[in-house]
């Protein structure tokens, strides 16, 4: 059983509708079930022409607001409408009285035994649903609270649902994201939009979130997105910002300005205080452990890294702080005939020499021709005598080679948090709260380097599943870091072309692991979720059936590369098992194995 809240400015026109045909001539037999009198007082009499008198339900509804006058709420008609579920037996009118009178009791508006609460009624017009109306005036003068009503509504629907057996529905608990309104909709529809730009932006900063590391990466992955960004400053502390709002350019209100959504307007877990939980929690300071990393990805993380530290540093003291702050390991080099003097420098990623007496370090040199300390250096020297803003620091791409250990690492780092996953099962449920949460990171990263719509689907249908009931943010672990870790490689890949071989595996393991979570929100009484992950796994289904069937248009390498031998470790459950179902693969593009080109979904 659901319910749903609409304020009005006129209960006389919403009486009328409730007792008219209906849009559709879908109103059938209206009558008054409940209400702050007995029914029978309170139903509007019929004249012999079969019309209805309303003008003494009118004054009824009326008359607490009057004596309100000025201290009326803007919108001061409360309107719910209360639906069973299809499954659900019909109830009677004596029960949808007592589901009514629930509601009422839990929202505060009118509770049991008080004469003095607002007036109500609820109206029946069909065997599935009811309308509950109120006027938001006490008849002792006064105004109710009406303060999140839809979770109490929430709540009473509950109630109600293990009274008479109905069907269970999921809790008010917060999970749920903020959906988009009809006007959005339609709004939408006549922009010839796919989807409301609530849903859109969402997307954009949950995606901006999971692979930034600090706010102000953030506000950057933002604005390369072509968001509009409008940051809220304190009133009392200059400066300090307190939130934040997004806009597309392109919609705009009847004004012609950017119609902006803040991030709790988003989900619960956008607002900038809950971000900066999440990066507090998480480690803004360690960005990437080199754990689960090969060495391959270790030496591009690091270059990628000091690049753009060098790119925006000033000075040779500023970069080793940008460095630090990025959460690399940094040694000096200084100078043997002045100590004081720094020469060189060498980088390393925490975590990487776990179990070893030091980290792997790696020279600037080493990294790059360019990236040693005096190079760096005298390119800083030139471009502030040419004058120029920022340094000339040339821009840093990845291979193909590096491109394929990303992914490879990903899927590796996505296999370790299922395992980890797993032992919860059995032990604590309720301790993989992080991994289920960042999860979602990996997904939104996924779908945006790899421009796959069916990950982009997954990683939707997934979200409600990350959140934690109440906003509450989880503790990091071993398996939420190795998601997250995941998730910041693809997000440093960016997006280019990439193989579909290369997606199979990453797509394979995220199958597995959302199978493991599904069990897990199931073990945990959390309906909702668990239907999410299992909608959310079947679109990862269609994309590793699109990329499975977009690797059989590809030649195979003379020498099988270890992602085909992971392929054939871990085959794609949804591709074809019977011979004549199987389609014998007509090469189209011949398989490069040295620039790994080819299509993705």
């Amino acid at each position: 059983m659901i319910g749903k809240v609409m304020r009005g400015k006129r209960v006389q026109g919403l009486i009328r509708y409730l007792y008219g045909p209906g849009r559709r001539n879908e109103h059938r037999d209206p009558r008054i079930v409940a209400g702050f009198d007995v029914p029978a007082a309170l139903e509007p009499p019929q004249g012999p022409d079969g019309k209805r008198d309303f003008r003494r339900l009118d004054a009824l509804m009326q008359q607490p607001l009057e004596l309100l006058g000025e201290r009326n709420h803007p919108k001061p008609v409360w309107h719910v409408a209360v639906r069973a579920h299809p499954d659900d037996p019909v109830l009677t009118d004596r029960q949808w009285a007592d589901v009514a009178a629930e509601i009422m009791d839990e929202t505060g508006l009118a509770p049991s035994g008080d004469d003095e609460a607002v007036r109500w009624f609820a109206v029946r017009h069909a065997d599935d649903h009811i309308h509950i109306v109120a006027t938001l005036a006490r008849q002792d003068g006064t105004r109710p609270k009406v303060w999140n009503d839809g979770y109490r509504i929430r709540a009473a629907c509950q109630k109600v649902e293990d009274r008479y057996g109905l069907r269970r529905t999921a809790p008010a608990d917060r999970t749920a994201a903020r959906r988009p309104k009809r006007g959005e909709n339609e709004k939408a529809a006549r922009a010839g939009r796919v989807e409301p730009v609530r849903s859109l932006l969402r997307r954009h900063v949950t995606t901006a979130a999971a692979g930034a590391r600090t706010e102000a990466e953030f506000f950057a992955a933002l604005g390369a997105e072509g968001v509009l960004v409008h940051k809220r400053e304190s009133s009392r502390i200059a400066g300090q910002v307190t939130g934040y709002a997004v806009a597309l350019p392109d919609d705009l209100n009847s004004s012609g300005r950017p119609v902006w959504f803040g991030g709790g307007k988003l989900a619960s877990d956008l607002t900038l205080p809950q971000l900066r939980r999440r990066w507090a929690l998480d480690g803004t300071d360690r960005p990437l452990s080199g754990r689960h990393l090969s060495p391959r990805t270790v030496r591009a993380v690091l270059r990628t890294t000091v690049r753009r530290a060098a790119d925006e540093a000033r000075s040779t003291a500023e970069f080793f702080d940008l460095l630090e702050q990025r959460g690399l390991l940094v040694r000096r080099r200084h100078s043997q005939t002045d100590p004081d003097q720094v020469t060189g420098y060498a980088v390393a990623l925490p975590g990487q020499g776990e179990g070893e007496e030091e980290p792997i370090w790696h020279t600037g040199g080493r990294l790059a021709e360019d990236l040693t300390l005096p190079g760096i250096q005298r390119r800083w020297s030139s471009s502030k005598t040419a004058g120029r803003h920022r340094p000339a620091i040339p821009k840093d791409d990845l291979t193909p080679e590096e491109c394929q250990a990303f992914y490879d690492d990903a899927a590796q780092a996505t296999a370790y948090a299922t395992a980890q996953v797993r032992r919860h099962l059995a032990t604590d449920p309720h301790a993989a709260e992080d991994a289920c949460w960042a999860a979602s990171d990996a997904l939104h990263v996924a779908a945006r380097a790899t421009g796959n719509r069916h990950l982009r689907r997954a990683a939707d249908a997934y979200d409600r599943a990350a959140r934690t009931p109440y906003g509450r943010i989880p503790r990091p672990g071993p398996a939420g870091n190795a998601l997250r870790s995941a998730a910041r490689l693809l997000a440093l890949a960016g997006i280019t072309d990439r193989t579909t071989v290369s997606i199979l595996l990453l797509v394979a393991r995220l199958v597995t692991l959302l199978e493991t979570i599904a069990q897990l929100r199931q073990l945990q009484q959390r309906p909702a979720q668990a239907d999410a992950v299992r909608i959310a796994n079947r679109h990862l289904g269609q994309a590793s059936t699109a990329a499975h069937h977009q690797a059989l248009w590809l030649d195979e390498p003379a020498q099988p590369s270890p992602t085909r031998l992971a392929m054939a470790a871990f085959p794609n459950p949804w591709a074809p098992t019977t011979q004549e179902n199987t389609v014998s693969p007509t090469p189209k593009v011949p398989y490069e194995p040295e620039l790994r080109r080819g299509r993705t979904s």
